[in-house]
């Protein structure tokens, strides 16, 4: 004679796909997976939003500091003063008449300028790639992010390093500035957040700046145009 099997029960799922011997913690691990993934409705949207915020701000950027070396790796650009005319499809003959008895008083010439990153500067609303830096890697013509007990930190083109008793000091200028700011005229080493890398995605940034137009000076508000 044949021996019977004893065939088990199938056990259903639920809309959560959780079986009822499911333990606890693999019951809330599905219904979560559900409800941040699958789940459409407005209380779906709002948790997948609240869970994708938890994870950018204390996974993503914390992970990304690590590696970068800077507690600012990703910075969105909120003034016009590294700004060129057409921006990203600007001339630089253009641009560089129009600014070189500027570069010419601080004794940078145009040569020296066509080996300087970001030759077409950024925009309001660029978002830029950051990595640390050691002073004494820092050379003329990069661009840096510092501290400067200012609103918020200033991103400037090095124009001038100097050293005293075996510290650097940083001087710099904003490309479309016309002269220097009284902060920026002597930067200390402690000052520095990092060095710019590359502008990863340009105008993307106002996604954010939107919010907070209205809140700014009238002379800041808006679009960048050339001085």
């Amino acid at each position: 004679m044949k021996k019977r099997v004893k065939e088990e029960p199938i056990l259903k799922k639920d809309k959560y796909g959780i079986k009822k011997d499911d333990s606890k913690f693999k019951k809330f691990l599905k219904k979560f997976w559900f409800i941040v993934w699958k789940d459409d409705s407005l209380k779906g949207w709002i948790t997948s939003l609240a869970f994708l915020f938890v994870i950018i701000k204390f996974v993503f950027f914390p992970l990304m500091s690590l590696a970068t070396g800077t507690q600012l790796p990703l910075v969105i650009v909120e003034s016009c003063s590294m700004y060129h005319d057409n921006n990203l499809l600007s001339n630089f003959d253009d641009w560089w008449q129009n600014h070189d008895m500027k570069y010419f008083k601080l004794k940078i010439s145009e040569k020296d300028w066509t080996n300087f990153p970001f030759q077409k500067g950024f925009n309001k609303g660029d978002i830029l790639f950051i990595t640390g830096a050691e002073p004494k890697k820092i050379e003329i013509g990069d661009v840096i992010i510092f501290n400067a007990n200012y609103r918020n930190p200033i991103i400037h083109r090095v124009i001038n390093i100097t050293q005293e008793n075996g510290k650097y000091y940083f001087s710099t200028i904003g490309d479309n500035n016309n002269g220097q700011i009284e902060f920026e005229k002597k930067i200390s080493e402690t000052q520095i957040l990092g060095k710019a890398q590359a502008n990863i995605a340009p105008f993307l940034g106002w996604g954010k700046l939107i919010f907070f137009e209205a809140l700014r000076n009238p002379q800041e508000r808006g679009f960048c145009e050339e001085n």
